[in-house]
């Protein structure tokens, strides 16, 4: 069994800057893809990008090149630097993690998932 808790959201202004954090309780963190996803009020939920065993990164076009995520396997966490925000990117965010043998696999949906975190907010305003 894998818990994740998120912490980091808050209210920020246009423009700003957040870092989410996503601790694991697991000893084989390092065997874990990664994922953050959001849901905005009466939206569905959207991968935001996802971290590799092997720390490859990739993201969803509307956050690319402002959202960086990256992880440290020794503290079991993954973080989410979101820079230059924008009001669109109002949402709840989660982490979640999936389990994979291999070290450049990623995923970007979210029944792959297997473990999930409870969400952080994370309010920008114009």
């Amino acid at each position: 069994q894998v818990q994740l808790v998120e912490s980091g959201g808050g209210l920020v202004q246009a423009g700003g800057s957040l870092r989410l954090s996503c601790l694991a309780s697991v000893r084989t963190f390092s065997s874990y893809v990664m994922g953050w996803f959001r849901q905005a009020p009466g939206k569905e939920r959207e991968w935001v990008g996802a971290i590799t065993r092997s720390s490859n990164t990739y993201y969803a076009d509307s956050v690319k090149g402002r959202f960086t995520i990256s992880r440290d396997n020794a503290k079991n966490a993954v973080y989410l630097q979101m820079n230059s925000l924008k009001p669109e990117d109002t949402a709840v965010y989660y982490c979640a993690a999936d389990w994979s043998s291999a070290s450049y696999y990623y995923n970007t949906r979210d029944y792959e998932y297997d473990y999930w975190g409870q969400g952080t907010q994370v309010t920008v305003s114009s």
